[in-house]
Order: C-alpha cells, then structure tokens, then sequence
C-alpha cells in the first residue's frame, strides 16, 4: 500500500497567462504558494477475488474491470497512460474539489506519484509535474493551464514562468518574518457557490486574444507582487490583490456574479486591503488580504462564510506511507 499527500495551492498574481494559447506568443508568469491543506490518494494492489479486478473510491464507488469503464477522466486516461490494472485508487482531501485551489491538479500529481511508487519508482517534482500536466490537458482534453500541476508538485511559494520551451520554478527567497506576516495577513474563506472549472476555463482560454490588454497587465503584477513581498511593506500586497481581482473580473462575465461581487464588498467595508476569488472563478474560495488587526471583525462581518485557517508549506508532493 503506498499514501502519497500533495497540498493545494493559492495562486496571487498572473492567473491566466499560465494557458497554452497565451505562454507560447508571450511569456507567462504567475506567484503561488501552496498551503498544508492536502489530497490524499492511496494505491494498493486489488485481492482477484472479486468480479470485477479495479476499484476506484472517491465520493462514489466504481468498481470495473477494464479502464475504458471507469467515469473519472482524469483516473480512467490515467490508468490508460501508465498500463495499471489490478489496482485499488482511494481518494481524499481536506477541502472540496471545484473551489478554485488546484484540486484536480493536486490528485493528478496524487495519483501518479502514489502508482509510480508502488511499482518502486521514485520520480522526482518535475517529471510528475509535466506528466500531471500531459495527462488533465492532452489525454483528458480539459481546458485550463498548467501552474497548478507545478505548484503542488513542487509546493513552496514560488514564482513559475512560462513560455513556448517549458517553464521554470523560481522559489521566493524571504525571510521567515516576511513569510510569517504574509500568511497572518490572509484569510480564506469559502464562498459556498459551486462552480464547474472546465467551462469557466473553457470560457478564459477562448477569449485571449481579446483579453491580451488585460493579461499583460495581470503577468506585469507578477514583478509588483514580488517586489512588494522583498520590500517587506505588505499591505501593498493587498491593494496589488484588489487590483489583480478588478482585471480578472473583466475577462469573462463568468469570473464573478453578483452575490460574489457582494461578499467582496462587504470584505472590503469591513476592513479587508484588497483579495480574489482562487482558480478560474465563478464561485468557490475567496482569499483576502487583512491586516492581522482587522482580522477577526472580517471574520465577524463575513461569519456566513466559513473561514479556513491554513499555514504555508513547502514540501509539494510526498509519500507518506509505503
């Protein structure tokens, strides 16, 4: 039996340069950190006693025998990819899938990790990030882009480039203080709406050639976010946030709605600097900058919304039981 972990990711700066359509004319960036809210896959071998020889669990059950029956995309071209049979997949996460934090990209990289290791494998961050990749974009045909593969194989907070030869992890060397106030100025709090990622990726990814202008400007609050986090004065952080998020919501009527837009406001009237709505947008996890002070009347004015406490990691993917 192999456990592996892979954490989510909260991406500030440079959301949706990281699309093929995008990267390959112009060169991408975003800064993300992933945090120590985790997916969890375990792989064992399946008993052949049964009549059927694969079992997938997830919020249902699937049971077959041949990889082209299995509903799951990501598990069925996966098993497809690397010729896994006879295998038992388990899937677990601490927070809900299709809220904007890398989440299928967390058990893409998961799931992959944990079959390599348990046919004695050991491959290393980037081999299972560009794999992870291959797999949620060319075999499952899904739109989207591919920091989020990077992000939670890598973990840590980084900046990730991107052009037409491939990309490269650049980590944020802050000192710990920095870090430490950074994570005690964020909050993360789930919005409650639901929201189907792929269409609002599908959405995005057709629309860059009118949204250049605007994504140009969101890769160029890359360099300002970085700069901010070296100079130490965060709340400038925030308000780079607020100005990220106004850009985002112009790329698609899909990004925000007006509940969304609500909720946002109310962040802001109750003392928040600036914050996002994670991934592609339309709903799920809304993240905030809050000076420490304000915190907990944020947290008082918003308390319709469930708040998740997290702390940054840095470790990506791992194996935690083999």
């Amino acid at each position: 039996m192999v456990i592996s972990r892979t954490p989510h990711r909260m991406s500030f700066f440079g959301g949706g340069s990281d699309y093929k359509g995008y990267y390959e004319r112009f060169e991408g960036s975003v800064l993300a950190a992933t945090f120590n809210k985790y997916c969890y896959v375990m792989v064992r071998d399946f008993p052949q006693i049964f009549a059927y020889k694969n079992q997938f669990t997830y919020s249902k059950i699937e049971r077959f025998n041949t990889p082209d029956e299995v509903e799951h995309p990501l598990v069925r071209e996966a098993l497809k990819y690397l010729g896994a049979d006879c295998i038992q997949i388990s899937y677990d996460s601490d927070l809900p899938a299709r809220s904007g934090i890398g989440s299928s990209s967390a058990f893409a990289v998961g799931l992959l990790n944990s079959i390599y290791y348990s046919r004695g494998i050991q491959k290393d961050k980037l081999s299972l990030a560009r794999e992870a990749i291959m797999l949620e974009r060319d075999l499952c045909a899904e739109a989207g882009g591919i920091q989020d593969q990077i992000a939670v194989a890598f973990g840590g907070l980084n900046r990730i480039n991107f052009n037409a030869e491939g990309f490269t992890v650049l980590p944020l060397e802050l000192p710990l203080a920095t870090v430490k106030q950074l994570n005690d100025s964020l909050l993360l709090m789930l919005t409650g709406f639901q929201r189907d990622f792929r269409e609002f990726a599908a959405e995005q990814q057709n629309r860059i050639d009118l949204n250049l202008p605007l994504l140009h400007e969101m890769v160029a609050l890359v360099d300002e976010g970085e700069k901010v986090l070296k100079s130490g004065k965060l709340n400038d952080f925030g308000l780079l946030m607020d100005h990220t998020w106004r850009l985002k919501r112009s790329l698609a009527k899909s990004v925000s709605t007006l509940n969304i837009d609500a909720c946002y406001q109310r962040a802001l009237n109750a003392g928040a600097t600036g914050g996002k709505l994670l991934g592609a947008g339309g709903g799920g996890f809304m993240l905030l900058f809050v000076e420490p002070d304000k915190k907990q009347h944020v947290i008082e004015e918003m308390s319709d919304l469930l708040n998740i406490s997290f702390s940054f990691e840095n470790s990506g993917t791992q194996i935690l039981y083999a």
